[in-house]
C-alpha cells in the first residue's frame, strides 16, 4: 500500500491506499514499518515523490496510532534534510515540498510539547484550558506557538492555490488534484487552530492590558483575511465541493477589546462527507503494509481512530469491511513473510558483496599507500646511490691512477729486465771469448812442448853430428869450443822458448783467474737480478689480478648505477606524466566551470538576476590579478616540469573568479542601458571564448609553452573599463539633509502605499456597479491581485524600516542618527532612491489599473509597472540589508517581504495577462471569399504592414536605450567608497527590462518575414 501511495505520478493519494497505510499504523501500534519502507524511497530525486510522501505522513500523524508521533520524531532531523534540499532546488514541486516539511515539522515539535492535544486537533474548549494553564507566561507561549503552526498552514495553502489556477478546469485535472489533496488535512488543520486561537486571545485579553496585546491583533487579523481568501478560493473549487464541507468565517474578525464578544464566536466546524471511493481492478488486490507476528488482535477494531478525512460516522460498516480485509491480509501474510524473508536474504546478500567490494578498495587503498611509500623509499635510496655512484667515479678515477703508476712502474722493470738479459749474454759472449783464448794457449803451450822436443831431438842431433865431424875433421879443442857454443845457443834458445812459454803461461794464468772471478761476479749478478725480476713480475702479476678484480668490481658497480639511473629516469617521467594529467584534469575541470558561467547568459531563469557594477569592477580586479598568478605558474612549470602544484593553484582561483566575472557582468547587463549591457554580455562571452582557448593550449604538449593568457586580460579589462562607465554618478543632496530624507522618503513611501490601496478599493466598488460577467470576474481578479501585492510592498516597507532601526542602533556608537546617515552618505542615498522608487511604482500601478479596469488604458502597462515594482522592491531590499547583520531576525524577514513582493507581482502579471486573454477579441481569419487578385494583394499589404511593424519596433528599442542611458546618468551618484558592496542608487528600472521583457523580436529574420508570411 505504501508503494503504491507514493509514486511519482502526478496524480492524488488514492484514499484507499492511505486507510490502509493508518490501519496498519493501529495494527503496528506505531509507524516503525511505514518509515523503514518511506527511506528506502528515491525522495531526493523525485520532487513529486517527496510531495505524496509528505500528504501520507499528513494523514498518518491526523489518523494513525497515538505512538506514531514518537516515531515520526526520529526522524525528524531526515524530513527536515529532504525540506532544505528542494528549497534549493529551482522546482516548483520542490518549492512546495520544502513549505510542507517545514509544516509536518512545526506540527510534530507542537505536539510533541503539548502531548495533551492530539495531532487531529480534535480537543475540547476544557482540555485547551487545562493545556494552557493558569500561568499568564504559558498562555501567551502557546498563543505564539499556534500562530507559527496556523502560518505554516496558510503559508503552504497560499503557495498551492498561486501556483495553480482556480478555474474548474484545473481542479478536475489529475495534475491540479495532485497539488490540492493535500489541502484538505490543511482545512481540517486550520479549523480548529482558528478557534484555539480565538479563545486563548480571549483569555490573554482578559489578563493583560490591550497596548502589550497589539502585535497579536494585527498578526490575528492577517492570519483571519488569509484564512478567509483561503476557505473561498478553495469553496469555488469544484474538487473540493465533493470531498470537504468548508466553514465560513464571519465578515469581520472577534473584537478582542469586548468580551462580551466571545459569545458571538462560533466554532467552525468541517464536514467530511461519508463517500465511498470507486474501487478499481487494476491496484486493488488486497496487499499487507507490515509483518506482524501476531495477526489473531481481534480487539483492534474495537480501537477508536478516523478514517483520513475525518471521523467514523458509520462504524459497524467500516468493521464489516475491515473484518474482510484482515481475512484477505491473513490469507496473504505467509506469501508476503516468505518474500520478505526472500527480499532479506537478497539484501544480506548485496551487503555482503558490498562489504567485500567496500574491503577489497580498502586494501586497494593500502596497497596503494604502500607502493607509493614504496615508491618514495625506493626515490630515496637512488638518490643514495647517486651520490654513492659519484664516490665510487672518484675512486675508481684514483684507481686508474694508481693503475697507470703501477703500469710505468712495470714498463721500468721489464726495461731493467731487458737491459740484464744484454748483459747476461754479453757476459756469456766473453766467457765463450776466454774460453777460446784458453784453448789457444794450450795449443801454443802443446806447439812449444813440441818444439822442445824437436829442440831436444836437434840438440841430441847436433851433438852427434858433432862427435862424428869432431872424431873425424877437426881437432879436439876446437871442436868442443863449436859444440859448447852450439851448445849455448840451444839452450838459449831453449830458455828463451822457456820464459816465453812461463810469461804466456803466468798471463794465461792470472787472466783465467781474472776470467773466472769475473765470471762468477756476473753469475752472482744475474742470479740477483732474476730473483729481483722473479719477485718484479709476481708483484706485477699479483697487481694485475687486483687490478682486473677492481676494474671488474667497478663495471658492474658501474652498470648498476646506470639500471638505477635509467629506473630514475622512468620515474622522472612517470612523475612528469602524472603531473600533466593532473594539470589537464585541472584544466578540464577549469573549462567546464566557464562553460557552465557562459551558459547562464542564455539562461532564462538568470535574467531575473541583477548585480552592480561596483561589484562586477571587484571581480574583473580579482580576475585581473589572477591572470598573473596563472602566468607565473605557468613559467614556474616550464621550468619544472615535475611540480605542477602553482600551475594547478593558480588555474583552480583563475576559472572561479573567470565564471563569477562572467556571470556578474551577465547580470549587471541586466540593469544597464541598451548598448553597454550588449557590449558587456559580448566582452563576457568573448573572456569565455578566450578562457577556454587558452584552457585548450595548457592541455596540449605542443601549445603549452605557447599557451599566453594575454587575450583573456584585455578581455576583462574592457569588462573592468564598462563596470566603471556604468557606476552612478551622483546626487546632489546635501549630507546634513539625508537624515530628515530618508524618513521624509519612508513616510511618503508608506503614505503612498496607504493612498493606493485606498483607491484600489474605490475602484474595486465601481468596477461591481459598472460591470458584470466576464468582465466584472476579470476586474476583480486584477485587483485583488494589485490589493495584495499593494498589501506585501507594505510589509516590506515596514520590515525595512525595522531593519534600517536596528542598523543605525546598531552602528552609529555614540554619533547621532542623522550623523549617522552623514557619514554613510552613499547607503543613505540608496535607501532614499530605493524609497522613491517603491512609492512611485505604487502611484503608477495605480493609474495603470485604473485604466485597464476603465478599458482606457493597456495591459502592457500594468505588466511593466509589476516588473518596476519588482525591481524596485529588489533595489529597496539591497539597499536595506548592504549593513545589515547576516543572524539578523529582522534581515530574515526582509528578505521573507521581499519574496512575498515577488510572487504577487507574478501574481498581477499573471491575472492581467488571463484577463486579456479572455476579453481580447480576436478577428477570424476567413479567406474563402476572396479571388486569387485579392489574396495577392492583402498578402503584399500584410507584408507592408509586417515591415512597418518591425521598423517600429527596431526604432523603439533605440529609444528605449537612449532613455535607459539618460536615466541611468540622471539617477546616480558620485563613487566615494572603496567598497564593492556598498549600494548606491540606481535607476529604478525593473529587472525583467531587457529587450526580449518589452518586445520580444520575432524568431525570423526581417529579410525573410515578407517571403514567409
Amino acid at each position: 500500500s505504501i508503494s503504491k501511495a507514493i509514486t511519482s505520478t502526478e496524480t492524488p493519494v488514492k484514499e484507499k491506499h492511505a486507510r490502509r497505510i493508518i490501519l496498519g499504523t493501529h495494527r503496528e501500534k506505531g509507524a516503525f514499518t511505514f518509515w523503514s519502507y518511506a527511506l528506502g524511497f528515491p525522495l531526493a530525486s523525485s520532487s513529486i515523490l517527496s510531495w505524496k510522501f509528505c500528504h501520507v505522513l499528513h494523514k498518518v500523524l491526523r489518523d494513525g496510532h497515538k505512538n506514531v508521533l514518537q516515531d515520526c520524531m526520529r526522524h525528524h532531523s531526515s524530513l527536515v534534510e529532504i525540506g532544505q534540499l528542494w528549497s534549493n532546488l529551482h522546482d516548483r514541486y520542490g518549492q512546495l515540498v520544502a513549505l510542507y516539511t517545514k509544516l509536518l515539522c512545526t506540527k510534530m515539535e507542537f505536539h510533541v510539547k503539548h502531548l495533551e492535544i492530539p495531532p487531529s486537533l480534535e480537543a475540547s474548549d476544557e482540555l485547551l484550558e487545562r493545556t494552557a494553564g493558569t500561568d499568564i507566561n504559558n498562555v501567551f507561549q502557546l498563543t505564539v506557538e499556534v500562530f507559527d503552526y496556523m502560518d505554516s498552514e496558510l503559508r503552504l495553502a497560499e503557495t498551492v492555490i498561486r501556483q495553480l489556477n482556480t478555474s474548474i478546469a484545473v481542479s478536475s485535472l489529475t495534475s491540479g488534484q495532485c497539488r490540492l489533496a493535500p489541502l484538505i488535512q490543511v482545512i481540517q488543520d486550520c479549523s480548529p487552530l482558528y478557534h484555539f486561537t480565538v479563545k486563548l486571545l480571549f483569555k490573554l485579553h482578559a489578563c493583560l492590558p490591550a497596548d502589550t496585546l497589539q502585535g497579536h491583533r494585527e498578526r490575528f487579523h492577517d492570519q483571519f483575511h488569509s484564512l478567509k481568501t483561503f476557505f473561498n478560493k478553495a469553496r469555488d473549487m469544484m474538487y473540493f465541493k465533493r470531498l470537504i464541507q468548508i466553514p465560513r468565517l464571519p465578515d469581520s474578525p472577534p473584537n478582542f477589546l469586548h468580551a462580551a464578544s466571545l459569545a458571538k464566536h462560533v466554532k467552525p466546524v468541517v464536514v467530511i462527507p461519508d463517500e465511498d471511493e470507486p474501487e478499481q481492478d487494476d491496484d486493488d488486490d488486497p496487499e499487507p503494509l507490515i509483518e506482524v507476528s501476531d495477526t489473531s488482535q481481534p480487539d483492534i477494531f474495537d480501537q477508536t481512530f478516523g478514517p483520513p478525512n475525518g471521523g467514523f460516522d458509520e462504524r459497524d460498516l467500516q468493521i464489516e469491511s475491515l473484518k474482510q480485509d484482515l481475512e484477505l491480509l491473513r490469507a496473504e501474510l505467509e506469501r508476503v513473510k516468505a518474500e520478505a524473508q526472500r527480499y532479506i536474504t537478497q539484501l544480506k546478500s548485496q551487503i555482503n558483496s558490498l562489504e567485500a567490494e567496500l574491503e577489497e578498495q580498502r586494501a586497494q587503498k593500502q596497497r596503494a599507500l604502500v607502493e607509493n611509500e614504496q615508491l618514495r623509499m625506493e626515490l630515496e635510496a637512488t638518490r643514495r646511490r647517486n651520490a654513492e655512484h659519484e664516490g665510487l667515479q672518484t675512486t675508481f678515477f684514483e684507481a686508474e691512477k694508481k693503475a697507470q703508476a703501477t703500469e710505468q712502474r712495470y714498463n721500468k722493470l721489464k726495461e731493467k729486465h731487458t737491459e740484464l738479459v744484454a748483459s747476461h749474454a754479453e757476459l756469456l759472449r766473453k766467457s765463450a771469448d776466454t774460453v777460446k783464448m784458453l784453448s789457444a794457449t794450450q795449443q801454443t803451450q802443446e806447439e812449444v812442448e813440441r818444439t822442445k822436443l824437436q829442440l831436444s831431438f836437434e840438440v841430441d842431433r847436433i851433438k852427434q853430428e858433432a862427435d862424428i865431424k869432431v872424431g873425424g875433421v877437426l881437432p879436439s879443442h876446437i871442436s868442443g869450443w863449436a859444440f859448447l857454443l852450439t851448445l849455448a845457443a840451444i839452450c838459449l834458445l831453449w830458455l828463451l822458448l822457456s820464459l816465453s812459454f812461463c810469461q804466456t803461461s803466468e798471463q794465461m794464468k792470472s787472466s783465467m783467474t781474472a776470467l773466472q772471478a769475473e765470471k762468477e761476479r756476473v753469475m752472482r749478478s744475474v742470479s740477483e737480478k732474476e730473483a729481483e725480476l722473479s719477485s718484479l713480475r709476481q708483484a706485477a702479476q699479483v697487481q694485475q689480478s687486483s687490478l682486473q678484480q677492481e676494474r671488474d668490481r667497478n663495471s658492474r658497480e658501474l652498470g648498476e648505477l646506470q639500471g638505477k639511473l635509467r629506473e630514475k629516469e622512468q620515474l622522472k617521467q612517470k612523475l612528469l606524466e602524472e603531473q600533466f594529467v593532473l594539470l589537464q584534469g585541472t584544466v578540464a575541470e577549469a573549462e567546464k566551470i566557464i562553460q557552465d558561467a557562459v551558459a547562464k547568459l542564455d539562461d532564462p531563469l538568470h535574467i531575473r538576476c541583477t548585480s552592480s557594477p561596483d561589484y562586477l569592477v571587484s571581480r574583473a580586479e580579482a580576475a585581473l590579478s589572477s591572470i598573473e598568478n596563472v602566468k607565473k605558474g605557468h613559467a614556474d612549470y616550464l621550468s619544472n616540469m615535475g611540480d605542477a602544484g602553482a600551475l594547478l593553484r593558480a588555474l583552480t582561483q583563475f576559472s572561479h573568479l573567470a565564471a563569477d566575472t562572467i556571470i556578474n557582468g551577465s547580470a549587471t547587463a541586466h540593469m544597464a542601458p541598451t548598448d553597454h549591457a550588449d557590449r558587456l554580455t559580448d566582452n563576457c562571452r568573448s573572456c569565455a571564448t578566450q578562457s577556454i582557448k587558452y584552457l585548450s593550449d595548457l592541455k596540449s604538449k605542443i601549445t603549452l609553452q605557447r599557451a599566453d593568457p594575454a587575450s583573456i586580460r584585455i578581455i576583462i579589462q574592457k569588462i573592468l573599463n564598462l563596470g566603471q562607465e556604468l557606476r552612478p554618478k551622483g546626487m546632489d543632496v546635501r549630507q546634513e539633509e539625508l537624515g530628515d530624507l530618508v524618513d521624509r522618503e519612508m513616510a511618503a513611501t508608506s503614505a503612498a502605499i496607504e493612498e493606493a490601496v485606498r483607491r484600489i478599493d474605490e475602484m474595486m466598488n465601481q468596477t461591481r456597479k459598472d460591470t458584470t460577467g466576464v468582465k466584472l470576474e476579470v476586474n476583480e481578479r486584477i485587483l485583488f491581485s494589485c490589493t495584495d501585492l499593494m498589501k506585501a510592498i507594505r510589509m516590506l516597507v515596514v520590515a525595512s524600516t525595522d531593519l534600517q532601526k536596528e542598523i543605525v542602533e546598531g552602528g552609529r556608537g555614540a554619533a547621532t542618527i542623522k550623523e549617522f546617515y552623514a557619514r554613510n552618505s552613499r547607503w543613505t542615498e540608496g535607501l532614499i532612491s530605493a524609497a522613491k522608487a517603491v512609492g512611485w511604482g505604487a502611484t503608477e500601478m495605480v493609474e495603470s489599473a485604473d485604466k485597464v479596469v476603465l478599458h482606457t488604458g493597456k495591459y502592457e502597462e500594468l505588466i511593466v509597472c509589476s516588473h518596476e515594482i519588482a525591481a524596485s522592491t529588489a533595489q529597496l531590499v539591497a539597499a536595506s540589508k548592504v549593513k545589515a547583520d547576516r543572524n539578523s531576525k529582522k534581515l530574515s524577514a526582509l528578505q521573507q517581504a521581499s519574496r512575498h513582493v515577488n510572487e504577487m507581482a507574478a501574481n498581477v502579471v499573471a491575472s492581467t495577462k488571463t484577463g486579456q486573454e479572455h476579453l481580447e477579441e480576436k478577428d477570424t481569419m476567413d479567406f474563402s471569399g476572396m479571388s486569387l487578385i485579392k489574396l495577392r494583394k492583402e498578402e503584399m499589404e500584410s507584408q507592408v504592414k509586417v515591415l512597418e511593424l518591425e521598423s517600429q519596433l527596431e526604432n523603439e528599442r533605440l529609444r528605449l536605450g537612449e532613455l535607459r542611458k539618460k536615466h541611468y546618468d540622471l539617477a546616480g551618484v558620485p563613487l566615494n567608497e572603496a567598497n564593492p558592496f556598498s549600494l548606491s542608487p540606481k535607476p529604478t528600472k525593473p529587472a525583467l527590462m531587457k529587450k526580449p521583457a518589452l518586445a520580444q523580436k520575432p524568431n525570423i529574420p526581417p529579410k525573410t518575414t515578407a517571403r514567409r508570411l
